[in-house]
Order: structure tokens, then C-alpha cells, then sequence
């Protein structure tokens, strides 16, 4: 994959938003539109279908060359060798951890990446060793109901403090992108507005062309 500093657009297997269709199939048609990282995310599943789906995608995403990102289930990612472990502050921070290289052991095994939601977040992931930071959710989203939005603020100040590679999330669409870049955001994580578009592949291709 490309070093996280050149990935500019995130997308998601999530399976909240997949009605149906395969998992690979989709991984498939985010790869073709232009993704560098590709995160799957099944809340309601278990470890056994998270892996097995895991198992499908990762052929896909190495194939072209894209990231994959486990949600949560850092066994998963450990086991299967994939590019990223992505956990959220409960994951993290709440289960008691305090910096990635104690998370791993000193192999620091995969670059982790940590869901922030405040300044505060953000500087408590920086001092942990994030290797990357969503910053979101800037706008109200379906995805997560009961998520406070962030708003633009915060993605200004992500612009002026974070040091490591960031990306705002939540409500991103092609209508509200142009202020999130105007706000300073130079890499963006999109979820529904791609998996619910009729064709997945120019969805992520519209982005794709605005980002660049």
C-alpha cells in the first residue's frame, strides 16, 4: 500500500451498508474507483465473520495495491497480516492502554489508527503513538446516530496541530466536501454516500477527482 501520508480517500466495507451484496465484490468496486485504504467494519458480526470476510477482501485489496484496515478486532488484523488495525477510543484508551508499542510489544506490529472526537482525543493519540487520526464526526451521520458532530472547528484545529497523517469523517459527501477541504482536510474517510450510490466505483472516482 501507499505510505498513509499519500492516502487521500478512505472508504469502508461496512456492513451496515452492504444490502446484500458481497463483501469482496464491493472491496473490488471501492479498489477500481480509486481508494487507498479500505476499512472493514462489521459491527453485529463475529470474530469468525469478520475473519472469513477478511480472508475474501485482502486478496482484492493486495491485488491493487490498497490498504486494508481491521475495525476494532486487532487479533484479526494481527493473524491475518493485514495493513492497518483501526480502534476507537473505548478500544484503546478505555481498555486500559496507554501507548501503541505496549498495545503490540515492542514489534509494533501494524500501524494503528485512532478514532478522536475533541483536541483533547487528538493530543492523547499523538502522545500514544497513533500512527493516524480520524478526526469526526464533522457533520450528523446515519452511520453513527448518536455521535455529536465535531463540527468544521475541529477540523481546523486538526489542520494546525495533528502531526501524523489525519482524516475527517462523518457526513462527507460530494455537497458538504468542498468546506471540509476548505477547513484544511486533505484526506477524507467516506462511507455511505459511496455505498449507497448506484455505482460505487465513479462515486469513489468523484472523489477521487476532487481530492486530487
Amino acid at each position: 500500500m501507499k505510505p498513509l501520508a499519500d492516502c487521500k480517500l478512505y472508504t469502508f466495507v461496512d456492513t451496515a451498508y452492504l444490502h446484500g451484496r458481497a463483501p469482496e465484490l464491493v472491496a473490488q468496486q471501492l479498489c477500481d474507483g480509486g481508494s487507498d485504504l479500505i476499512q472493514l467494519r462489521a459491527k453485529n458480526s463475529s470474530p469468525d465473520e469478520i475473519r472469513a470476510m477478511a480472508e475474501k477482501i485482502l486478496p482484492v485489496t493486495r491485488r491493487a495495491n490498497v490498504g486494508l484496515v481491521i475495525n476494532d478486532h486487532d487479533d484479526i488484523a494481527r493473524e491475518l497480516e493485514v495493513d492497518i488495525c483501526h480502534l476507537g477510543q473505548e478500544d484503546f484508551f478505555d481498555a486500559g492502554h496507554k501507548h501503541v508499542i505496549e498495545f503490540w510489544g515492542m514489534e509494533r506490529v501494524l500501524p494503528i489508527g485512532l478514532s478522536t472526537h475533541s483536541p483533547e482525543q487528538a493530543k492523547r493519540a499523538l502522545n500514544a503513538g497513533a500512527d493516524y487520526l480520524a478526526i469526526g464526526p464533522v457533520f450528523a451521520t446515519g452511520t453513527k446516530p448518536g455521535a455529536k458532530p465535531v463540527t468544521l472547528e475541529y477540523v481546523r484545529w486538526a489542520a494546525a496541530n495533528v502531526t501524523v497523517p489525519w482524516f475527517a469523517i462523518g457526513g462527507i459527501n460530494l455537497q458538504t466536501l468542498a468546506e471540509v477541504l476548505a477547513a484544511g482536510a486533505r484526506r477524507i474517510c467516506v462511507v455511505s454516500a459511496i455505498l449507497n450510490a448506484p455505482d460505487i466505483a465513479q462515486a469513489c472516482a468523484e472523489f477521487r477527482c476532487k481530492l486530487e
